[in-house]
């Protein structure tokens, strides 16, 4: 009898969190590797979830409560020694999210670490977290994807600084802010400004409808 095949969802869940861009994990309950760190995973449940991106989405929301503004797919990830269980193939999505979103949670289910300095975790969980990483980083120099890490409303040097901790280096501001007309995924909020040290600062929005703007060139 040919045995069955493990089939469950992963996803890794990036916030930034102290200036610092964080992955969030979760302590296993149960074994395999039981009070573990490890990305937020489950079964895929065929009576009830339509496709994988279903299930991604309904265990990201059982395992920590967040719906998030941008999950994709990543990759597939399979074989024969990932999980002590059986071979086994794991679905992974990425996701970002606002630190708020984290903060108000008062059950202490999270612990975010920062995201180029994982510490071993089970399965090939850092194998996963790793080329997720890879792909968040490559993605947000011709995109808008960093603009989910960051509250609905905020300010330009927000935004430039979020794409600095994400991309893990300096941006020019001058050039920074010539291309941003280009992008056109953002709208000023009419009559809504952050007090600063110098002078108020204008509070833009994500435009509505649009999770990800592509870029003719890279930041």
């Amino acid at each position: 009898m040919t045995p069955s095949v493990i089939v469950t969802v992963d996803i890794v869940l990036f916030t930034l969190s102290e200036g610092v861009l964080k992955t969030v994990l979760l302590k296993r309950e149960r074994e395999p590797y039981p009070g573990q760190l490890a990305l937020p995973g489950g079964y895929i449940h065929t009576d009830k979830d339509r496709d994988a991106r279903a299930a991604a989405e309904r265990v990201l929301l059982a395992k920590t409560g967040i719906v998030s503004p941008y999950l994709e797919q990543l990759y597939t990830f399979s074989g024969g020694v990932r999980d002590p269980r059986g071979w086994s193939v794991s679905v992974v999505y990425y996701a970002l999210v606002h630190e708020s979103h984290l903060i108000a949670d008062d059950t202490h289910r999270f612990v975010l670490l920062p995201a180029d300095a994982l510490p071993d975790l089970p399965f090939d969980h850092n194998r996963i977290a790793s080329h997720a990483l890879k792909r968040l980083r490559d993605k947000s120099a011709y995109t808008s994807l960093p603009v989910h890490l960051l509250p609905e409303q905020f300010t330009l040097t927000e935004l430039q600084q979020t794409y600095e901790q994400v991309l893990g280096s300096p941006l020019d501001k001058s050039v920074f802010r010539r291309k941003l007309p280009e992008l056109d995924f953002l709208e000023a909020i009419p009559n809504a400004v952050r007090q600063g040290k110098h002078r108020p600062a204008q509070l833009y929005r994500l435009k509505p409808n649009l999770r990800l703007a592509v870029f003719d060139k890279t930041m």
